[in-house]
């Protein structure tokens, strides 16, 4: 029996056929009909590694170093096929659920969709556009975590760029836990393409790792010419284009009769009409976005129920990044007028979004906004944080994290915000004066995320105004920040004794011999997280005060230490019964049989120790 494919090539040779001798139809059908292909023009694969790193959402990494950093994605691995901790990979900020565990860590979104599992993206240019035909992702450890792997259409290297950039899934699935941390080249059979790309983006989720994981290289392999046999690709229907006919829905009135009283009863929509209005939103609220729009389209009734500006109390359009546009959010805008919660992370960049249409919706939605969610969103310029600063005197919380475009005097125009609780800065280029401004006028700030700000340039005055401003400060994340010191640090444990989360990550600056970690823990004993990552002068001393003075800590991080021993780890995990991770890797007195004991021990704690084959 013929198969489709062959079907199909048969017909194109009898239409050939016509043109041809006799003689060579028949020696094409017969080559048909015995099931060999006909002879193909052979395309030569291209072998290729990532050439630049040109986009990513986070790091572990430091701004001005190499070290755990996306740019190790960049050329030929470092790493494999050896497995285990290695500096020269590339390591996102976070794993596991820990973090969403945090008090700073926001409120989910309502109709996120179930398919959306992207917490990070990296996106990658390589130096020729081919038709891929493989995508190799060498991770060195931990690995599971790729959840999505897309292609653009819009060459990163061209000087004239496409208006219309399309982004297409290659492969995608849900989060996997994998057993082992060793190395494997991952390589899943992706979709193909109708365009040639040179513009690859992977994206992650790491709930489900009990580490970080570590990426080493990126292959793609593809064909420059397109692949003969996607010509024959049959297309998708979809089943809205199945429609007899084009006619719009009936008049309205049809589905109405008078009553003798006078009044309207409404026969034209079955049980619906017997329903409750707000009973009809309820359901209808537990709809995704895509659907909620679909369902717009059915009948009047519905139409009314998914426009209701109640259903648009919050609104997630991450999801959708890769099709938002200035025509989206015209779209849209009518219905939002009672808008809270807004999350746009990751969408607008490559000219999808304008000042224009953001500043046209802002002006039209955020008068009622508390919560704005602007990760990753690079068309932002100062013009806009300008409209968000006038359009929302209501604004709690604000999000701009690795908006690393944006200009330093843009974010001068926080301070106008004045109700700002939350505020997400990481990987920003904030300086010194901005931040000042921001905490002279922000003093009802409750979170406040300064990672890898590398621009500021003394985080003591920092520190000295946050514990003057901001008293009632519960997390503040100070990740990599460069010059912050004992002085500052005991001026903010004075201030800010409501502090329950403090990250002082690879802070080298801070010397445990000046006791401004036992005057942390004397001063702050409502911690719950506490990370002193890479300091290597935090010693057994500092790990008993903490063991003393706050019986709530969950989350402690001490990698790199060399002066922890057994025995003072053994005083904290029975003085904080509600410790759930232990970060120890990298610890010299600190060695897998101690974990394994302390593991057995206590079984509720998550005691991590990384490892280097």
């Amino acid at each position: 029996m013929l198969t489709l494919l062959s079907m199909f090539y048969y017909i194109c040779l009898r239409r050939r056929s016509r043109s041809g001798t006799r003689g060579e139809a028949l020696t094409s059908r017969r080559a048909v009909e015995s099931g060999h292909r006909a002879t193909l023009p052979i395309s030569v694969e291209v072998e290729q590694y990532a050439k630049e790193v040109l986009d990513f959402s986070s790091h572990y990494g430091s701004e001005n170093s190499m070290s755990y950093t996306m740019w190790n994605l960049a050329g030929m691995p470092n790493v494999y096929p050896s497995s285990g901790d290695f500096t020269q990979t590339a390591v996102f900020r976070a794993y596991g659920t820990w973090w969403e565990q945090c008090v700073s860590a926001p409120l989910p979104f309502r109709r996120t969709p179930k398919a959306f599992h992207s917490q990070d993206y990296i996106e990658l240019a390589f130096e020729e556009p081919v038709y891929p035909t493989a995508v190799e992702v060498l991770e060195t450890y931990h690995p599971g975590a790729i959840v999505q792997i897309m292609a653009c259409s819009l060459n990163p290297f061209s000087q004239n760029p496409p208006t219309d950039v399309r982004w297409e899934v290659l492969w995608a699935e849900e989060p996997t836990r994998v057993l082992t941390p060793q190395a494997r080249q991952f390589s899943p059979s992706i979709t193909q393409l109708s365009f040639p790309t040179n513009l690859i983006r992977v994206e992650v989720n790491s709930s489900l790792l009990k580490y970080y994981t570590e990426l080493d290289a990126v292959v793609l392999r593809g064909q420059k010419e397109r692949p003969i046999l996607s010509l024959y690709k049959m297309p998708r229907i979809d089943i809205c284009d199945l429609s007899d006919s084009d006619e719009e829905l009936s008049d309205p009135g049809v589905s109405f009769r008078q009553a003798g009283d006078g009044k309207h009863i409404n026969l034209g929509n079955g049980y619906f009409d017997k329903l409750p209005y707000e009973l009809i939103q309820l359901i209808v609220s537990h709809l995704t976005l895509p659907d909620l729009c679909r369902l717009t389209q059915t009948c009047k009734l519905l139409h009314q129920h998914c426009c209701d500006p109640l259903q648009y109390i919050q609104l997630s359009l991450q999801p959708y990044w890769a099709r938002l546009s200035d025509t989206s959010l015209g779209h849209l805008q009518g219905r939002c007028t009672l808008l809270q919660r807004l999350n746009l992370s990751w969408t607008g960049n490559r000219g999808a979004l304008t000042l224009t249409g953001f500043s046209s919706f802002m002006k039209a939605c955020g008068g009622s906004l508390v919560c704005l969610e602007l990760s990753c969103c690079h068309f932002l310029s100062e013009p806009c944080l300008e409209v968000i600063s006038q359009t929302c005197p209501g604004l709690q919380e604000l999000n701009l994290s690795s908006c690393d475009r944006l200009h330093p005097q843009a974010f001068t125009h926080i301070s106008k915000l004045t109700r700002l609780r939350r505020l997400v800065l990481y990987r920003t280029k904030i300086e010194q004066t901005a931040m000042l401004s921001i905490l002279t006028f922000c003093i009802e700030l409750r979170h406040l995320n300064l990672g890898s700000c590398v621009m500021i340039e003394d985080y003591d005055v920092v520190a000295s105004m946050l514990a003057v401003r901001c008293r009632s400060l519960r997390s503040l994340d100070l990740w990599r920040c460069r010059n912050l010191t004992e002085r500052g640090l005991a001026e903010l444990a004075a201030g800010c004794r409501l502090l329950e989360e403090l990250d002082l990550g690879w802070c080298s600056t801070l010397q445990s011999s000046s006791g401004c970690f036992q005057h942390l823990a004397r001063n702050l004993q409502c911690l719950r997280k506490l990370f002193l990552t890479a300091n290597r002068t935090v010693c057994d001393s500092d790990i008993e005060e903490l063991a003393a003075n706050c019986p709530a800590l969950q989350h402690l991080d001490i990698l790199g230490t060399r002066m922890v021993s057994s025995s003072s780890l053994r005083k904290l995990l029975q003085a904080c019964p509600k410790l759930l991770l232990l970060d120890v890797s990298f610890c010299a007195q600190v060695d897998a049989r101690i974990v394994q004991e302390l593991c057995g021990l206590f079984p509720n704690v998550a005691i991590k120790k990384s490892f280097t084959q």
